[in-house]
């Protein structure tokens, strides 16, 4: 059947299961909204304030439900202010799909209005991007984008198609899912395609055979669950896994609800503000095998001195990721549930009480000088958590807030955790909570953030207002930027510069602008009354914006320097 480029994308949408998309219009990208206009019925769409938060729905929907996101973005500046929410994306291995319209063909390469190469521009910072110049390439190249943003190690793909080529008409034939990846362009793709591409790599049986015989001779095993358990959705095969090897767990930013964080075995973080607990097991353990994980500087602060006294084992989907940030001594390049089920038919039950007693003697969180008129993170935080649902998803924006939460929250399931941990991307949670709420319309969603961050997102409370979205926000107000303070504190010999915020708005007074409630709170009391406040606003759909007015001078605890050593903490 012959049809426009336009309406081939919105059929192609179709064959995916795309139910949503989050977008904002512009001039270059009108055939496609007028398109979409016709399949409003299967499509919602969700505009938002800034193409930068439609980039972060999008991501936090995929994150959330485990499905490809979408995004939509006109020329440009349009195209641009995607960009940071493309690198969050990336850097987090979240699959979501952009699509970009650009000047008609006769115009590109002249300096037209809002021109941009943004292919050019994303190609680092995606897994791979398209121009697309003939209206007869664009299903192809739509179930190719979708395979590749779904499939090996995930992540983002930028598709960008010329006007005319929207407007003009081409043959299009009604594909089911199933059958892309067996069917011309993309099976020759998948043929050719790199492990961390399309293809998901085989785990060699004799490298699974040797981990087994390495942890039959360790006597104090640990484990670190990252990113890959939870996007992998390996949570149950880990957990089985930690308990038959009975060793303790901890986790990276990314690996929230890997592992549930009140799980006997749970440690807590790991790294540059890891717990006691963590970095203590990984200096002593003597055999250290991490699942889905990068070892980023973050986590590995001085890599040659890192689990120095163990045998590092090292499973991920992504050969490139091998040996790439700390030298290992075994690894098993495969998907996390794969290789951990494998693992789990092979691996006895064990015992390492003596192991976990000395790890458990450190604790496992920060404990606070608690007193009934001074909010403390935890305070905050374990109230949050006592009074929302236990299936609760917390967006969260970068700094000390986002922290606090990875320390304090504990996550109990994938998805649950939404925050920007590769890329730290201050403005990540609005955006985040809204396409979590969007893709999970019957749980509990909230938005953890900092007065810093929240100066650069609270645009989208418009958004959450329009589409009845009932998020509760939750501001850490020390009327600081709050983490770049604390390294000038500690390592800048205390001079504080540019890190002051004593300044607009008041963020009751702008949630009110918005047409939405909040509450300022400075005791646990007044937080307790705010939060049935907002569950009350919710239940109205309605959004609530609580500001928490803590201490100037909180610091995230424990931390340690960069290039340090993971027990040399600066502070504790």
């Amino acid at each position: 059947m012959e049809m426009t480029g336009a309406k081939i994308l919105m059929e192609c949408l179709l064959e995916q299961g795309v139910d949503t998309v989050f977008g904002y219009p512009g001039g270059t990208i009108l055939n496609v909204y007028d398109a979409l206009y016709h399949y409003q019925d299967r499509i919602q769409h969700i505009l938002v304030s800034h193409e930068q938060g439609a980039s972060h729905a999008a991501d936090g929907y995929a994150r959330s439900t485990g499905k490809v996101g979408v995004c939509f973005a006109t020329s440009g500046p349009g195209a641009t202010n995607l960009v940071t929410g493309i690198a969050t994306a990336y850097m987090d291995s979240s699959p979501v799909v952009f699509i970009t319209c650009n000047v008609s063909q006769n115009l590109i390469g002249k300096d037209a209005f809002q021109e941009v190469d943004i292919t050019g521009i994303a190609m680092p910072i995606t897994k791979c991007t398209y121009l697309v110049r003939d209206p007869a390439d664009i299903a192809d190249t739509v179930r190719e984008a979708f395979a590749l943003a779904r499939s090996g190690r995930p992540g983002p793909v930028l598709i960008d198609i010329v006007k005319n080529a929207t407007a003009e008409k081409a043959e299009y034939e009604y594909l089911p899912r199933e059958k892309h990846t067996s069917t011309g362009r993309l099976a020759g793709l998948i043929r050719r395609a790199r492990t961390s591409s399309l293809k998901m790599p085989e785990p060699n049986q004799d490298d699974v055979n040797i981990l087994v015989d390495m942890i039959a001779q360790s006597k104090k095993p640990m484990l670190i669950c990252g990113g890959g358990v939870v996007r992998g959705r390996a949570h149950r095969e880990f957990r089985e896994f930690a308990h038959r090897i009975d060793a303790p767990v901890a986790i990276t930013l990314m690996g929230g609800g890997g592992i549930s964080g009140t799980d006997e075995l749970a440690t807590g973080m790991i790294g540059m503000h890891g717990s006691k607990a963590s970095n203590m097991a990984c200096d002593g353990c003597d055999l250290l095998i991490a699942v889905g994980c990068r070892f980023s500087d973050r986590v590995a602060l001085k890599p040659a001195t890192f689990a120095r006294q163990a045998k590092i084992v090292h499973i991920d989907i992504d050969r490139a990721e091998i040996d790439k940030n700390v030298q290992t001594d075994h690894h098993i390049i495969g998907n996390a549930k794969q290789v951990l089920e494998l693992l789990n038919r092979k691996v006895p039950q064990y015992n390492h009480s003596e192991w976990k007693k000395y790890v458990f003697s450190f604790p496992t969180e920060t404990e606070y000088d608690e007193n009934e008129y001074v909010l403390t993170p935890k305070q905050i935080l374990s109230t949050i958590s006592r009074l929302s649902p236990e299936d609760t998803i917390v967006a969260t924006d970068v700094g000390q807030h986002q922290m606090w939460a990875i320390q304090h929250f504990h996550f109990d399931y994938p998805g649950q955790l939404l925050t920007s941990g590769g890329f730290g991307a201050m403005g990540f949670g609005l955006g985040a909570a809204i396409g979590a709420k969007v893709g999970n319309p019957d749980k509990h969603v909230i938005h953890i953030t900092g007065d810093g961050s929240f100066r650069m997102n609270c645009n989208e409370l418009a958004t959450e207002e329009f589409y009845k979205l009932p998020i509760l926000t939750f501001v850490f107000n020390n009327h600081r930027l709050g983490m770049v303070r604390q390294w000038q504190e500690l390592t800048y010999d205390k001079r504080f510069f540019m890190t002051t915020t004593e300044r607009g708005p008041d963020f009751v007074k702008l949630a009110e602008a918005y047409g939405l409630k909040g509450a300022q709170v400075h005791t646990v009391e007044e937080l307790e009354a705010a939060i049935q406040e907002g569950m009350a606003e919710a239940k109205q759909g309605r959004g609530y914006v609580v500001d928490c007015i803590i201490q100037e001078g909180e610091l995230v605890r424990p931390m340690v320097s960069g290039g340090m050593h993971i027990t040399e903490f600066l502070v504790n």
